[in-house]
């Protein structure tokens, strides 16, 4: 089988794809209505149920989960006793951050030094895009070989659990043989990469109380508790010296055996700046994919312009814990909320609410469905073999399937490789990626609908 044909259709249709991508990316879709209007999010997923029927998907749906978001669903039946592939991505975006350290406005998709522009082109309004390439190639050259359903997530980003809660609900809706989560990415630009793993997460929220109010620095400073400084105290407690997590009772000397990630290559990726050191031990690998990693996501204080001379009464952190595979999210957030009570200095009173949590992940690379992706990869990405590494990130959704559907197979593929900068200002999309991925997704569905046949 040869993949010309479906290359040249994919290549054919990337102009399309760009302007959807543009209108899709427009949409301030951030699945927090304190910082986006809601409606944003609903334009997105009209957009998307408008795109599926297009497409003549059947059932199409605008699902409200619990959480109070919306994910979009639809079915397209392939041919009599074809196997049923579940495809996977999310609308919803993080944040635009700091607007003025964009090079180009966060919602409007430019073109710049060979790479696409905008809040979720990458993470992961791309990887719709993608499989909606990867489909439309199928159908001009011949169709799609087996059915397919479609889930686009409204609340991933927010890890509030909306579609994870649906689908315990109704368990027939997301059903298939083999499931593709195009949420992750190449390891690099023009290395195909399925995810092996992933690491769980947890995100607290913890309150320190010292004083009934704020006090005058001059008069009562020195002898009245800070609770800002408190905080500061109590948040260095979560690191060792070099930088390593440290929450009472929580392993972190496990080892990756995988795909490893050169040093030098992790500070490109990162912008590490000269000078600065990385944190943690053992092997980067070791450090963001089997090991858990506390982060400080947000601090309430004020801010330096208006500050006014006070021992502040009150502190407020968010406070991200990623868990490896081997570690559960609930225990874990167990020993970081005991971490933070007991740490606490001079007596601070300690409230610690749960905002979000999700389970590690870890695939059967070893099944028939990794076989048909390898192939297609390889015709995909010619002179590269697929590799298969971690991520440091979170799917809470993946671990709902696998425990739903125990007999499906799940691949992670996607767009968020380094250069994408997911997350970050200036987020991006490479072009050449989604082309390739879209072309490796078609052909895996065609050899993976041989391969049933077989």
């Amino acid at each position: 089988m040869t993949a010309r044909p479906i290359s040249e259709t994919i290549a054919s249709l990337m102009p399309r794809a760009k302007a959807e991508l543009s209108e899709l990316v427009a949409f301030q879709s951030v699945a927090d209505p304190a910082q986006f209007p809601k409606s944003e999010c609903e334009a997105a997923a009209d957009w998307v149920a408008d795109a599926l029927r297009a497409e003549d998907f059947q059932d199409v749906a605008l699902l409200d989960t619990p959480d109070g978001t919306r994910s979009v669903y639809g079915f397209l039946p392939g041919p009599a006793g074809a196997p049923t592939v579940l495809l996977y991505a999310h609308y919803d975006v993080q944040p635009p951050l700091d607007e003025s350290a964009w090079l180009s406005p966060p919602f409007e998709l430019t073109e710049r030094d060979g790479r696409w522009y905008g809040r979720g082109s990458a993470d992961c309004k791309g990887g719709f895009i993608m499989h909606l390439l990867a489909l439309r190639a199928l159908k001009a050259d011949g169709g799609v070989p087996v059915s397919v359903k479609v889930i686009v997530e409204g609340s991933e980003e927010q890890g509030t659990g909306g579609l994870e809660r649906y689908a315990e609900a109704h368990p027939e809706l997301l059903a298939a043989d083999t499931i593709v989560i195009g949420d992750t990415g190449n390891f690099r630009v023009g290395l195909p990469t399925v995810t092996a793993t992933l690491r769980g997460m947890t995100m607290l929220r913890v309150t320190l109380d010292t004083l009934e109010g704020n006090l005058h620095s001059g008069q009562f400073g020195g002898a009245a508790p800070d609770a800002l400084a408190a905080m500061i105290q109590l948040l260095a407690s979560l690191r060792a010296e070099d930088g390593t997590t440290t929450v009472d009772g929580l392993a972190t000397d496990t080892e990756w055996d995988g795909l490893q990630y050169p040093e030098a290559d992790f500070r490109k990726d990162a912008k590490v700046l000269d000078g600065v050191g990385l944190i943690g031990t053992g092997t980067v690998a070791d450090r963001i994919w089997a090991r858990p990693a506390v982060t400080v996501i947000g601090i309430d204080c004020p801010p330096v312009v208006g500050a006014t001379p006070s021992v502040q009464a009150s502190a407020r952190a968010q406070i991200s814990l990623r868990v490896p595979p081997g570690q559960d999210a609930v225990e874990a957030t167990g020993l970081l909320t005991a971490h933070l009570e007991a740490h606490a200095p001079w007596g601070a009173r300690v409230a610690v609410e749960q905002v979000g949590q999700g389970q590690p992940f870890r695939a059967d690379t070893s099944s028939p469905a990794y076989t048909s992706m390898a192939q297609a990869m390889e015709a995909a990405y010619p002179g590269e073999k697929m590799q298969t590494s971690g991520m440091g990130g979170s799917i809470p959704l993946c671990n709902t399937l696998d425990a739903l559907y125990p007999e499906a197979e799940i691949l992670l593929i996607g767009l968020s490789e380094p250069e994408a900068q997911i997350h970050a200002v200036n987020e991006s999309v490479s072009p050449e990626e989604l082309e390739r991925l879209s072309l490796a997704e078609a052909l895996f569905l065609r050899n993976y609908a041989e391969s049933k046949r077989a």
